[in-house]
């Protein structure tokens, strides 16, 4: 799975302060969610859609499967305001089904809306290494070190919940443990797998706990760090281009003609 997520070339993206690039990338998301103006969503669309597809680094085939979610959270946004939206202009009615002119521009906004939220997103996830983004947010925005590292040690144990469920399947099939079919056989392997992988979670945690105390994080006091993160050329690049790419967006939104 890791290697899944490993881009095949390293974008100015990537260098980008991830700390930062979050601020920006939640500034974008704002507009996004308190826009009522179609032109400017489906703008605000492409925007996302440039950054993600042109700048994350990832190939084509990759960033079709991830395309997959955001196509459907499109259709199903649209196809639901449409269907059951209010308007006075009515296009096509069966039953509880009514279609309005009002209806299909709600329904493209919100769809629209939801395609930037996707690329948004993903364009951040996958040019931001976590750990890293954990460490700007504590070095440049003063985020508690108790918070971030809670957060690191959970990404960190990750891939162990893994290793565990893994194991867990093994020693199933080594025991000749065998499951019914059907519902029934669902539930069997949730009562298999649950009870050990929360118990092992719960231990786990503890331990954190108990370690993150010995080590003080609850203090407040100043730290330092492994990683050192700062602010570069490459972030004033970024401001540069996003303000522009945000102002030719109203400009395309508001100032065009349709």
């Amino acid at each position: 799975m890791p290697a899944w997520f490993t881009p095949e070339r390293m974008t100015w993206l990537f260098r980008v302060n991830p700390a930062l690039k979050f601020a920006v990338f939640l500034l974008l998301l704002f507009i996004t969610l308190f826009n009522r103006n179609l032109p400017l969503a489906a703008w605000l669309a492409v925007l996302s859609a440039i950054l993600l597809y042109g700048f994350s680094g990832y190939s084509a085939k990759k960033l079709a499967l991830l395309s997959i979610p955001i196509a459907l959270s499109f259709a199903s946004s649209f196809i639901t305001m449409a269907l059951f939206g209010k308007g006075d202009t009515v296009l096509w009615q069966w039953g509880i089904f009514k279609i309005s002119e009002e209806s299909i521009r709600h329904g493209l906004l919100l769809g629209t809306k939801s395609l930037s939220f996707g690329f948004t997103g993903f364009a951040f996830l996958l040019t931001v290494e976590p750990v890293l983004f954990f460490y700007a947010m504590m070095q440049q925005f003063r985020l508690p070190s108790k918070y971030a590292y809670s957060f690191i040690a959970s990404i960190r144990l990750l891939p162990v919940i893994a290793e565990e469920i893994q194991v867990r399947s093994n020693a199933l099939k080594v025991r000749g443990i065998t499951f019914s079919r059907g519902v029934r056989g669902v539930g069997e392997r949730i009562r298999s797998y649950t009870v050990p992988l929360f118990a092992q979670s719960i231990r786990r945690a503890q331990r954190i706990a108990i370690a993150m105390e010995a080590k003080q994080y609850q203090m407040g006091a100043a730290r330092t760090y492994f990683y050192s993160t700062s602010y570069s050329r490459h972030d004033a690049i970024f401001l540069a281009v996003m303000a522009v790419s945000v102002a030719a967006v109203f400009w395309l939104s508001f100032g065009v003609p349709y």
